[in-house]
């Protein structure tokens, strides 16, 4: 049997993530395991797990390279929420020990694709014009939906659906749904509310004639312009989440988003 290849990915801009990746290649070493380490922003393929040291956002980023290869990744959490990881510095080192003994799943989560760009948590579209609302005209196959006057539209998929969706107000999804959200944010129509779709759906968003280049983010992380309309649909790779068993998404809801749990009086 071909022996496993483990790298570990850390973000030297984040406090502590040296002494974390220090900590967890210690660990592995002493364990018989020897893994590649790489930074973030000079991320290799060719490994066949990828522990990720970081917040959510260099999560996002490792997963959405290491879809192409369908490598599975594991995050460790140094950030605020860490919604996307599975552990934290402080229980590192069982954290590893579940991988090693081979205790986890891997989730595939479906991932946007727009022109070149991919995105796992979401795409947000808005006005070029800072501070103004921008009309925005959304179709769906092709077929009109709707007109919106609003601050921006977020195309957000499952595992996106507790990022920037939830705080516009959209729903959330369990993270194996065949499904996308529109999200409009703070659109100037009471009756404009989010829309839950299939992900075999092509969603198109179409600009005012004249109007001035509206902008596009991918996960938050990556920019581009685009005049007339843009083109959304369900890319053709996926994103590979390593899960410990014992952690599923109803008690990440609850541990981290303390979903339900009344105000303290």
């Amino acid at each position: 049997m071909k022996e496993k290849k483990f790298a570990v990915c850390y973000n030297k801009n984040i406090e502590n993530s040296s002494k974390a990746k220090d900590a967890l290649v210690s660990f592995l070493q002493k364990n018989s395991v020897f893994p590649e380490i790489t930074d973030i922003d000079n991320l290799k393929s060719g490994v066949d797990f990828v522990f990720v040291i970081g917040g959510d956002g260099t999560i996002l980023k490792a997963a959405r390279f290491y879809s192409k290869t369908s490598t599975p990744v594991f995050g460790i959490n140094l950030g605020r929420l860490g919604f996307l990881s599975q552990s934290s510095k402080e229980n590192l080192e069982y954290a590893a020990g579940e991988i090693l003994k081979g205790n986890y799943t891997v989730e595939d989560r479906i991932m946007l694709q727009s022109e070149n760009f991919t995105a796992l948590n979401d795409f947000v579209v808005k006005g070029g014009t800072r501070g103004r609302t921008s009309s925005f005209e959304l179709k769906i196959n092709g077929k009109f939906v709707c007109n919106y006057l609003a601050d921006g539209i977020i195309i957000s998929t499952p595992t996106g659906s507790t990022a920037y969706g939830l705080s516009a107000g959209g729903p959330v999804l369990y993270p194996s749904l065949d499904a996308f959200v529109i999200v409009p944010i703070c659109p100037h129509t009471l009756t404009a509310r989010p829309i839950v779709i299939p992900d075999t759906e092509t969603i198109t968003i179409c600009t005012p004639k004249n109007s001035e280049k509206y902008v596009v983010s991918t996960d938050g992380q990556a920019f581009y312009e685009f005049e007339n309309e843009i083109e959304i649909k369900k890319s053709n790779s996926s994103a590979k989440l390593a899960l410990l068993k014992d952690c599923g998404f109803y008690s990440v809801l609850k541990d981290k988003l303390h979903w339900g749990i009344s105000p303290l009086n």
